[in-house]
């Protein structure tokens, strides 16, 4: 738990394990609900594009993607591609 009002409360940053974050997801009742991530406090969700493993600073850690940008930059410059045609 936090040591002081300044400090975040522990919960907020330790992260979760695979393990952890599938019996959280096993816990909801209806199994087919979509799975979607926020970074902003849940003001927007995106959905999760791609799930793989990364490294992070000589750490291994399971990392959940979200491609829309990606995807519409691939798609504005096949877009240009296809107009020069």
């Amino acid at each position: 738990m936090a040591n002081n009002a300044n400090q975040s409360p522990e919960w907020l940053t330790r992260g979760k394990t695979i393990k952890q974050l599938i019996a959280e997801l096993q816990s909801f009742e209806n199994q087919e609900l979509e799975v979607k991530i926020s970074v902003n406090g849940g003001k927007s969700f995106k959905c999760i594009s791609l799930v793989g493993k990364h490294n992070e600073n000589g750490y291994q850690i399971c990392g959940l993607e979200n491609c829309d940008k990606h995807i519409q930059v691939v798609a504005a410059r096949t877009l240009r591609v296809l107009d020069s045609f």
